[in-house]
């Protein structure tokens, strides 16, 4: 057989191959029963094609080559096999997962029937979920922690920001503030819980004051002048006031008292007048609190300390 004819029995071989799942599945036999004679050849539609085994396989007629020699060309009758299967054969289907299945816990989401539903992640679950409130503090403890903070702090500080820090609402700081308070002034304590520059701080007693001041000064004073003590009660009571103003009801120049006064924190600029551009000057929060005041408006009134013959005077100096 020349090589051209070995080649298309090699081809029929592979053409009429059938895979084993579409092969017909022989019925079953009784051991008794007498073997069944061979069915006669059938052309009934739809029949599967007879199985060719390896001795007729090379077709009626033909010798029997025995083993397959190499090919010349270098394809081997079990790679034509394999190309046959991957080429001809059908495959079965294999199962896929159900994209339009719908969970259980998820088919209320799904807008339209079909959709396919999309699972949340857990970390982002756990991201998006709302924060757990802070635990309610006792008042015993609100009340500890309120005086632990009011111990270190430098400055008056508000009520609001007490509550942020103690993650706890307003409404319980206010009244647990003013509570400490009564409770220190009821015991007869050393010091002093009140309101100062729109805050809260510790104060020592006005009745310790010489006690206090004979400890922190320990024989050095630092004093402002009675320029600067004048100068800082104009703007205290005229605020917001020039300095052509200040030194025309004082009198006299007062520009170098004002940098004194704004150096040690006591004045600061607060913009500017709309007819003359003059800076404007007010005083500070360190101000209310040096002098333990919570607004400007709580300043003693001035009517009690005039002279009588305030009018008099007045006309005397035009």
């Amino acid at each position: 057989m020349s090589d051209e004819e070995r080649r298309d029995s090699l081809a029929d071989q592979a053409a009429a191959w059938v895979p084993p799942w579409a092969r017909p599945r022989p019925p079953a036999t009784d051991p008794s029963a007498p073997p069944d004679e061979p069915a006669a050849d059938t052309d009934e539609p739809g029949a599967a094609p007879a199985l060719p085994d390896a001795e007729s396989a090379a077709g009626p007629g033909e010798p029997d080559l025995g083993p397959a020699e190499p090919d010349p060309h270098g394809v081997a009758s079990d790679e034509v096999d394999a190309a046959a299967t991957e080429v001809g054969a059908v495959t079965p289907p294999t199962a896929g997962p159900d994209l339009g299945a719908v969970t259980e816990d998820t088919a209320g989401e799904s807008g339209a029937a079909g959709d396919v539903p999309r699972r949340q992640s857990a970390g982002r679950r756990r991201a998006t979920a709302a924060p757990e409130p802070a635990p309610e503090l006792s008042d015993a403890e609100l009340r500890g922690a309120l005086e632990a903070i009011l111990l270190v702090v430098d400055e008056p500080v508000s009520e609001l920001v007490l509550a942020q820090v103690l993650d706890q609402p307003a409404e319980r700081v206010g009244p647990m503030l003013d509570e400490i308070a009564a409770g220190y002034t009821t015991a007869g304590h050393g010091f002093e819980l009140r309101r100062a520059a729109g805050g809260w701080r510790l104060y020592t007693r006005p009745e310790y004051a010489t006690y206090v001041e004979r400890f922190v000064l320990d024989g050095q004073s630092v004093r402002l002048t009675q320029a600067a003590l004048e100068t800082l009660a104009v703007v205290a009571y005229k605020q917001p006031v020039t300095r052509s103003r200040i030194s025309a009801i004082r009198g006299v120049n007062c520009d170098g008292v004002i940098r004194t006064l704004v150096t040690r924190g006591l004045v600061e600029e607060c913009g500017t007048e709309q007819d003359s551009g003059a800076f404007l000057y007010r005083t500070t929060t360190l101000f209310l609190e040096k002098l333990g005041l919570n607004t400007v408006d709580e300043l003693p009134p001035l009517a009690p300390f005039l002279p009588d013959d305030v009018e008099e005077l007045a006309d005397a100096t035009r």
